[in-house]
């Protein structure tokens, strides 16, 4: 599977499950590795210039953590 193609599906599952997790999101701040790794990857999928991976990068540099929420639900859904 190419890495355009991960990205996508990593961005959807983290869009499924976020609004279930906003409500018991704990601070940011206390993010492992992991989840912020995971938080970059699906804030890189939801830029909204996919076409320029430069333009994803900054976007998901800027916005991880407000996928935060998304990233621990998609990782502890996966346990």
């Amino acid at each position: 599977m190419n890495t355009s193609r991960r990205i996508l599906l990593t961005g959807l599952a983290g869009l499924a499950v976020a609004p279930t997790a906003v409500a018991a999101a704990p601070a940011i701040g206390d993010a492992t590795v992991a989840e912020e790794r995971f938080a970059r990857i699906i804030a890189a999928a939801h830029a909204p210039d996919q076409s320029c991976a430069r333009h994803a990068e900054r976007y998901a540099d800027a916005r991880w953590p407000d996928y935060v929420v998304a990233a621990r639900a998609v990782l502890d859904a996966r346990v």
